[in-house]
């Protein structure tokens, strides 16, 4: 690769190196940006684009690919890339879903058959996984997030490096993957998108920072800059991140990408013009500029003024040029472009059967009372929301290439499921907005929220006359897909008014009611807690969301998910999370004690914390177990154990989550992190044994220069089925 390289750049002149460092997108063929590249194919016949992006199919990129390879002086293939987030065409969960399996070969499956898809469809690269830490639900992004743990994000990370690139490019049907945002876009003031992000160093290398680092240890390829500025410098232009740490620290030697015209907005900043963001961009790490051609159009001029190096530019093309030999497009350019691959690679039936037990795991059971659910195939069900037997919602947000009509609603997914023996009845009860002006821009992007013409009031009718002929209510709520994602900050994270009358409504009428959830993020629900007899927290579920969330309600399979983001009680206490710092002044059990760290008018904890989830089984934990409580030494191991028996009427799944307390130490520590899991299957009546095995750098911190340091003493290790409520016992490492 190497000498190729050198062969290929030594007859490149320095335009068409700069030219390697240009992603194009050639047309509004999906909606990925404000910003089109204009005149694409005459830009690639000059050599003058490295990539394209935001198309797909391969009679659609051929074009593009042709001029480059038969017109373009040197011939040099193009990279081929799109935002493949949760699938491709099959749509699996939201990625913040898929972390609720905490089923790593799951994830890893999702991004394989999102791998073999996007190659059918001409596709070389694709901008995932998402791996920002999310502790702030009002930021719509969370959807994309694996939540808000470091060491669960980082193991979700390599799953989907792994999926994507299957350990060597250059196999049949792998992609390039890009990791992103670099870094801490997750942790945006307010949870406003886009928004500036200021933390010290600590919190950055010890939260934030992990999940890159782990998805560049699994051999991610190329990495993306983030829109939000760190230490007051964008990060498109941090050379202290994107070559101190990614490359000198981490040892990273991939290409590195900004997001869709980061470099000019670092001009809105302050950074000055076009011309020197750009060569701060290029002077910090960054290889290629998307979409805003700021490279194309100055790094001449500030190579000439000295503000960049020739060095600097060879290095850049150099690592693009290495993405594409690993590829193997240099060996056959057209690799990506097999016009029969779509007919038989794409939405088959095998992808669609693992889009289903997706879903089914991805569902998180809030609340059963009375073990309303599982339900019987039998009586009269009354299915009422606006999402009941809603299609377009269903794929969530960032699903580029998903078709709608292709998904499996719940009124579908029920009636396929139960068949004859249950009648349902529907009504829509309400709108998922009722204001016009919301609904216009959550339309931006097709509709998907219809505003009914009659006045709210007869559609509760409707729905109460409806529930009154039912044995069993199930109101099915939540956000339209638009609601969460980029651009889809909430301040309040509630449900909207409209479905919460609903809700009260359909309670009044005193028949069992189930509460289905569609959304992308962590909602308040204090209030629907105490309404409904029974929560199912379903997400977006893509392709075959009403398959998969029929399975659950109806027990053909039994629910597992956990929560991988803590739930509010009230949207005043975000950030909230179970790894929070302790303070001088927590609070105690007594209410009325002045001077302590609480709330006044609510609670400190989440309605529902990290790790929570219920099963249609019960669980019983015997106290965790440790070979040793004294261990001496670097080279010791710990191995605990914990009994966990079923004791209920069903198999069931149960992820056993371990955490650790380090009370002393040099600096302040959570109160709790998670260090490890194992999910279970314990069948009725049986107990099975989680072991794990520790050794001292499973104790070890990151400071704020982000290196792992060993602390010996007393150590807390909790066992459990979530962050809450746990099980503890001490050991001593010197």
């Amino acid at each position: 690769m190497r000498d190729f390289i050198d062969r290929l750049t030594g007859g490149m002149t320095t335009e068409e190196k700069i030219g390697q460092l240009n992603l194009i997108t050639p047309g509004d063929f999906t909606n990925t940006g404000a910003v089109i590249n204009k005149n694409a194919e005459e830009t690639i016949r000059r050599g003058n684009a490295g990539g394209i992006f935001g198309i797909y199919g391969p009679d659609n990129i051929l074009p593009y690919q042709k001029a480059a390879v038969k017109e373009s002086r040197l011939k040099i293939p193009l990279l081929c890339g799109l935002d493949v987030i949760h699938g491709h065409k099959t749509i699996f969960p939201l990625p913040l879903a898929l972390s609720c399996t905490w089923n790593m070969e799951m994830i890893e499956e999702t991004a394989r058959i999102a791998a073999v898809e996007a190659v059918a469809d001409g596709l070389s690269w694709v901008f995932s996984p998402m791996v920002d830490i999310a502790r702030d639900p009002r930021w719509g992004r969370i959807a994309e997030s694996a939540g808000e743990d470091p060491y669960l994000g980082g193991e979700i990370a390599k799953a989907m490096i792994h999926g994507y690139q299957g350990g060597d490019l250059a196999r049949p049907e792998t992609v390039l993957a890009c990791v992103k945002h670099l870094a801490a876009y997750g942790a945006a003031e307010a949870g406003r998108d886009y928004n500036t992000v200021d933390m010290g160093r600590l919190r950055l290398f010890e939260t934030y920072l992990p999940p890159y680092q782990a998805a560049i240890e699994a051999g991610c390829g190329s990495a993306m800059t983030a829109f939000n500025d760190l230490d007051g410098i964008p990060a498109s232009a941090n050379h202290w991140l994107l070559t101190g740490v990614l490359r000198e620290k981490w040892g990273f030697d991939g290409l590195v990408v900004s997001d869709y015209t980061a470099i000019n907005e670092m001009t809105a900043h302050g950074l000055g013009d076009l011309q020197n963001c750009s060569a701060r961009a290029l002077a910090a790490g960054c290889d290629m500029d998307m979409v805003g051609e700021g490279f194309l159009t100055t790094l001449q001029n500030s190579l000439k003024n000295g503000s960049i190096t020739m060095e600097m530019i060879d290095a850049a093309c150099r690592r693009i040029l290495e993405a594409k030999y690993k590829l193997g497009l240099f060996d056959d350019p057209y690799r990506y472009l097999d016009a029969d691959a779509p007919s038989h690679k794409i939405l088959t039936g095998s992808h669609r059967k693992a889009a289903r037990k997706a879903v089914a795991e991805s569902c998180v059971l809030l609340k059963n009372a009375e073990n309303i659910l599982p339900l019987q195939k039998s009586g009269t069900l009354a299915l009422i929301g606006p999402l009941a037997d809603d299609r377009r919602n269903l794929p969530g947000t960032w699903s580029i290439a998903a078709d709608w009509q292709e998904c499996v609603s719940v009124h579908d997914g029920i009636k396929k499921l139960a068949g004859d023996s249950v009648d349902i009845l529907h009504a829509k009860g309400a709108n998922i907005v009722d204001d016009p002006h919301l609904a216009e821009r959550l339309n931006v992007f097709g509709e998907t929220v219809v505003i009914d013409p009659r006045p709210p009031q007869e559609m509760i009718d409707e729905a109460l006359a409806t529930a009154k002929q039912a044995d069993i209510v199930i109101a099915v709520l939540g956000e339209a897909k638009e609601m969460s994602g980029e651009a889809a900050s909430r301040a309040d994270i509630g449900l909207p008014e409209c479905q919460k009358k609903l809700l009260r409504a359909l309670k009044r009428c005193g028949k069992p009611l189930v509460l289905v959830l569609m959304s992308g993020r962590p909602l308040t629900l204090a209030e629907e807690h105490e309404t409904a007899d029974a929560i199912l927290m379903t997400w977006f579920g893509g392709t075959e969301s009403g398959s998969g969330i029929a399975d659950i309600l109806f027990g053909a399979e039994i629910p597992s998910g956990k929560l991988t983001a803590s739930f509010p009680v009230h949207v005043g206490q975000i950030p909230v999370y179970y790894a929070q710092r302790r303070t001088g002044r927590p609070p105690t059990g007594d209410p009325l004690e002045k001077f302590r760290s609480r709330y006044l008018d609510i609670p400190n904890d989440s309605l529902y914390p990290f790790g929570y989830g219920l099963s249609y089984t019960e669980f019983s934990y015997a106290p965790p177990v440790a070979d040793q409580t004294e261990l001496n030494g670097r080279d010791a191991v710990l191995t605990l154990r914990v009994a966990v028996t079923n004791t209920g009427d069903c198999d069931g799944y149960e992820t056993v989550q371990l955490y650790i307390t380090d009370p002393v130490c040099s600096i302040t520590r959570p109160v709790k992190e998670l260090k490890a899991f194992q999910k279970l299957l314990v069948k009725k009546d049986e107990t099975r044994d989680a072991v794990f095995t520790l050794t001292a750098d499973d104790l070890k911190y990151l400071n704020a220069d982000g290196d792992a340091v060993f602390e010996g003493g007393e150590f807390i290790l909790h066992t459990g089925s979530n962050s809450r409520d746990t099980q503890r016992i001490s050991i001593t490492w010197r």
